[in-house]
């Protein structure tokens, strides 16, 4: 029971933090290359890029490399505790909008 609410402390600590719950919000509406985040949450591409290997540490986001370009996603398996802030979270689809789609068309994979 300790590890478990060690392990929720830890989650939420990263989600306290207001760039990577928007990074967050961000990932919710689609996978993004870390240059549209960065473009988005206007931020430098190291910035962007500490946020989202903290992310990804906790099990919260997935990677996938595509050519040069990295793509985040959320991670459907992260636990529940962390899912259920997810439904609360603003809308980000006007944000993502404006992209100037910097890494080029993704391709599916």
């Amino acid at each position: 029971m300790e590890q478990t609410i060690q392990e929720m402390a830890e989650a939420y600590k990263l989600l306290a933090d207001k760039t990577r719950l928007t990074i967050i919000a961000l990932l919710q509406e689609q996978e993004l290359c870390v240059c549209d985040i960065t473009d988005i949450i206007g931020m430098s591409q190291p910035n962007a890029s500490q946020h989202l290997r903290k992310l990804k540490a906790a099990g919260l986001l997935n990677e996938k490399k595509k050519g040069q370009w990295v793509y985040y996603s959320l991670n459907p398996d992260a636990e529940a505790y962390v899912q259920c802030v997810y439904p609360y979270l603003p809308s980000m689809k006007d944000k993502i909008a404006g992209l100037n789609n910097c890494c080029g068309p993704q391709e599916e994979a």
